[in-house]
């Protein structure tokens, strides 16, 4: 059935605008309809892409960011949206947290992971615009045969990101509740490090299994731009580290 457009004036739509892209029909405003739609979905679009876009990051986290990028924006939540709903939660949840990273870490690195987590607490949002940048940059030099653009393995490592911080906020959660630290160290070195690793190259096994590598090469280039990225932010942070503190003893 046929009807005008109610924003543009537009003749003869069907389901949606093609002019303005306004659905053709509209409810009144009523409470279910507003507590339903608005809240749920327009804040949070929980009805369907929120969801979702968690099991597809940790079902076929690779497939569902290169669909994606191949044109199926629908199926995905924003990457720039989740970010931010992910660190804002992240942040809530910092406070009730009763251990930390440094806490876990040896005498030898506990200084330089405390500086980096006062870093990463104050500064959430530069820490992932620093990282992010870094991963593109060696999925993009490891995988370069496939021709994709920068901006494309932006979008892939972005959503790796978001998989990572829901592990990290999982992890967080963790460290509530359970404060035994010989318990949290083995959980986090034989469970979350593992996973993190696990979760990278799976990634990036998957997004780029269309492309014309072997799986062989593809296995061992999966695993290169984590180990890449960690040599670098090893040496960035040890840098960054005695800046910081030569600065922080200054003022």
């Amino acid at each position: 059935m046929k009807h005008n457009c109610l924003n543009c004036k537009r003749e003869d739509i069907e389901n949606y605008c093609p002019n303005c892209g306004q659905k053709a029909s509209v409810h009144r405003y009523s409470m279910h309809h507003f507590l339903q739609h608005d809240v749920v979905h327009g804040v949070w679009h929980v009805d369907n892409s929120l969801p979702n876009t968690v099991i597809q990051l940790f079902s076929t986290p690779g497939h569902s960011v290169r669909e994606f990028l191949e044109g199926k924006r629908t199926k995905l939540f924003n990457f720039i949206s989740l970010i931010i709903l992910l660190l804002a939660l992240a942040s809530m949840l910092l406070p009730y947290a009763k251990v930390h990273m440094a806490d876990l870490m040896s005498d030898n690195s506990k200084k330089t992971m405390e500086v980096l987590q006062e870093f990463t607490n104050k500064y959430p949002k530069i820490f992932m615009m620093i990282t992010i940048p870094i991963y593109s940059i060696f999925s993009f030099l490891w995988f370069r045969k496939a021709k994709l653009n920068f901006s494309e393995h932006l979008v892939l490592n972005s959503y790796r990101a978001c998989g990572e911080l829901i592990v990290g906020i999982c992890f967080s959660i963790l460290t509530i509740y359970y404060t035994n630290i010989e318990g949290l160290k083995k959980v986090y070195f034989w469970g979350i490090f593992p996973l993190l690793f696990f979760y990278q190259a799976w990634m990036y096994y998957q997004f780029f299994s269309t492309f014309g590598y072997s799986k062989k090469t593809r296995l061992w280039r999966s695993i290169m731009p984590y180990i890449s990225v960690n040599i670098v932010v090893g040496v960035l942070g040890a840098i960054g580290g005695f800046i910081y503190m030569y600065f922080k003893t200054r003022i």
